[in-house]
């Protein structure tokens, strides 16, 4: 293409586009949706005598995508990029697994072959980095929900390029083996430790001292350098130039001038990620979404409450507590750029039908357009879903928080964390053997079943039923050793969060202990059945995996309910004496202007509530004058009310009307980060607020609050806890 051809089609979209943003910024709509309308307009799909040509977009929104991903690394350090990703680890992984066994059973229900409801799976099962990235821009997300998603997206993009390398190999060649999957795995992980290792050692190193020249466009220049040359590394190796810019970003970070870099990058990247979503919007073609329109909704669906689903049940099991795992959720429910990638790969290799890639598309386009919607409603929706909850599994994900963060904060034994790490490899042992056992059944049965039949004289059919008989009985050992190396998980980290009972004497941690274990189960039979499920369904009867799973589940479930409403009267009993001991704290200091603290004795007598701490509530407070139901604390921050002291009447689990008071003595239960927002609502400090690591999100969660209080009428609680 000649320079004056690049140079209209760049003038075309850019004028567009900007014409669109400055629309949607009118209208106070995201400016994604503009991006999407100019690309529709620019596109070959829609008759507008205003065309680009898609080659030339497409290559430069290459370059909004490698952008995009640079700033992104240049929010994570090399140091926080293990830390997140260790936390968020487990929770990507369990949510791909659903997405993809979601993907492969709509594709089954379509009437799709196993093959194309394989890639369905692939398809819908990434988020999207770049538009996340932006929608958190434009609604100025903060705290620790980015950090999570971030993280998510991190290990998303990984297991994408797992699957890219996997579907190529199946595509081509119609079949895979254990030892092409390890290979695969072996070649990602030595690449990513060579470029870290030697990035570690170069970019931070060349990054300050290009920064100590004080030359603003020298600095720009060689980021940006670094960057692509990153990018191109990894393009060179096979893999996504969005994993080398990001590891590229989170490299220059390491040199401590992740800020300035960050700004002076942003106008360039705006601009080329604006082409990006232009680009997206110009593959829009509603003659294809037409035709399959019942493929694009059912996959649509499946995307956003598949992936709204996974990601809050896998980060509440994961002890993200429930408002950020809702959050989370709702931010994650879109597909993008690995999407149309692996949708290219099977097109073209002719594993899937041609009408895929643009049901992909609309996809990624329809949930591009929900997204800023969902971010924008996760705070109510978050708020809100206490209140759909039985009053039993309010109890218990009200504390759940509470108990998952002393696991973590305790010290750990070398003895405890060998038997701990002996239960782990026991349970992925397991797993391994129950997928051999699968998938090495479903590929010998033909041959055994023909070598038995010979030998024996047996009818084949029947050989066949014996051999699936047999391999029944070998997998329910397994699948019996897996729920009960998950329980044994349980009781360790149970002994982690509440005290052994004394030898003799009655377990005052009974109720929290046995909920906590249960709830443990459930947590490792979902986080390792269902990537089981993923791996075998192609191997098995249509929803076999899936039906043993939920079974599973179910009886897990029953078994925490009937624990829950044990808990329950332990909840009771506690508000009962935690009222006493704020009587009692109140009595010990001056109870008209003393400062109530942590209540300590309380986790002692009956441990399983949290970490009581009594607030006073002051005049500054939001909450004067509104009852506990108008104030949804525990919906809003996690947080509950235990008890309260007022004057000389103490009132144990205060039901939702009640109305707080100044001057009030909360007693207040909850995680670390519950606890903080609970304290800047009750009784505000600008100056701790602002001197807390967290001081953003609070001030968010705060002002959040006093628009829900403006715009929400109060609601009926009927909890024990509020």
């Amino acid at each position: 293409m000649d320079s004056h051809s690049f140079l209209q089609n760049l003038a075309v979209v850019l004028c567009v586009a900007a014409v669109a943003t400055v629309v949607f910024q009118r209208l106070r709509q995201p400016v994604v949706f503009g991006y999407l309308l100019a690309g529709m307009i620019v596109g070959p799909h829609i008759a507008i005598p205003l065309v680009a040509d898609v080659g030339t977009v497409r290559a430069l929104s290459e370059l909004g995508v490698i952008l995009l991903m640079f700033s992104l690394g240049l929010e994570f350090s090399i140091r926080k990029l293990v830390q997140v990703s260790q936390k968020a680890g487990g929770v990507a992984l369990f949510e791909c697994s659903v997405m993809v066994s979601v993907g492969y059973l709509v594709g089954q229900v379509l009437g799709l072959t196993r093959m194309e409801s394989v890639f369905t799976g692939a398809i819908i099962g990434i988020s999207s980095t770049t538009i996340i990235v932006k929608a958190f821009q434009e609604q100025k997300v903060r705290g620790r929900v980015t950090e999570l998603v971030f993280g998510i997206l991190i290990i998303e993009d990984l297991i994408a390029i797992f699957l890219l390398t996997i579907l190529t190999t199946v595509s081509r060649s119609g079949a895979v083996s254990a030892s092409e999957l390890g290979l695969t795995a072996m070649r990602l992980a030595m690449f990513l430790t060579a470029l870290i290792g030697f990035g570690l050692l170069i970019v931070p190193r060349a990054v300050r001292a290009v920064q100590r020249l004080g030359k603003p466009e020298t600095t720009l220049v060689a980021s940006i350098g670094i960057c692509f040359a990153a990018a191109l590394i990894a393009l060179s190796f096979g893999y996504s130039v969005a994993l080398g810019a990001f590891i590229a970003g989170s490299l220059v970070a390491e040199s401590g001038h992740e800020t300035e870099i960050e700004h002076l990058v942003r106008p360039v990247r705006d601009m080329f990620a604006a082409i990006f979503f232009v680009s997206v919007g110009m593959m829009i073609d509603p003659a294809a979404l037409a035709a399959h329109w019942i493929a694009a909704l059912a996959l649509t669906l499946a995307v956003i409450v598949g992936k709204v689903l996974a990601v809050t049940v896998g980060a509440f099991l994961a002890g993200h507590g429930r408002r950020t795992a809702m959050k989370a959720g709702m931010s994650l429910a879109q597909i993008g750029e690995f999407s149309f990638i692996i949708a290219g790969v099977g097109v073209t290799s002719g594993a899937i039908g041609g009408w895929m890639y643009p049901v992909a598309i609309a996809v990624s386009a329809i949930t591009t357009l929900t997204t800023p919607l969902l971010i924008k409603l996760s705070n109510r929706a978050a708020a809100s879903i206490d209140h759909w909850l039985p009053e039993p599994i309010q109890t218990v994900a009200a504390l759940y928080g509470s108990w998952i963060e002393r696991v973590r904060n305790s010290p750990r034994a070398p003895t405890e964390r060998s038997g701990t790490n002996r239960v782990i490899r026991i349970i992925l042992l397991d797993a391994a053997l129950i997928i051999a056992l699968v998938i090495g059944v479903n590929l010998e049965i033909a041959r055994l079943s023909a070598l038995v039949s010979g030998m024996t004289g047996m009818p084949v059919e029947r050989v066949r039923f014996l051999i699936v008989l047999i391999s029944g009985l070998i997998a329910a050992p397994l699948i019996y050793g897996l729920i009960t190396s998950a329980r044994s998980l349980g009781l360790h980290l149970a002994r982690r969060a509440f005290a052994d009972a004394q030898t003799g004497r009655v377990d005052p941690a009974d109720a929290p202990r046995r909920a906590f274990v249960i709830l443990v189960q459930i947590a490792v039979v979902l986080a390792v059945g269902i990537p089981v499920v993923a791996i075998t369904q192609p191997f098995l009867p249509a929803h076999q995996g899936a039906f043993v799973l939920v079974v599973l589940t179910l009886i897990l479930l029953v078994a925490l309910w009937r624990n829950a409403s044990n808990l329950q009267g332990h909840a009771r009993a506690g508000a009962q004496i935690i009222a006493s001991a704020l009587a009692d704290q109140m009595a010990s200091t001056d109870g008209a202007s003393g400062e109530p603290g942590q209540l300590d004795d309380v986790n002692a007598i009956l441990p399983g509530l949290g970490e009581p701490v009594a607030i006073r509530v002051s005049p500054q407070s939001i909450a004067v004058g509104r009852s506990l139901a108008q104030l949804n604390l525990r919906g809003a921050t996690g947080a509950t009310v235990l008890a309260i002291k007022r004057g000389d009447r103490q009132i144990p689990t205060p039901l939702g009307r009640e109305v707080i008071n100044l001057g009030d003595v909360l007693a207040v239960a909850g995680a670390h980060d519950a606890i903080a927002i609970a304290r800047a609502i009750f009784s505000p400090d600008p100056a701790r607020i602002r001197d807390d690591a967290e001081g953003a999100e609070i001030q968010a969660e705060l002002d959040a609050l006093n628009d829900a209080l403006l715009t929400q009428p109060p609601r009926r609680s009927t909890g024990i806890l509020p």
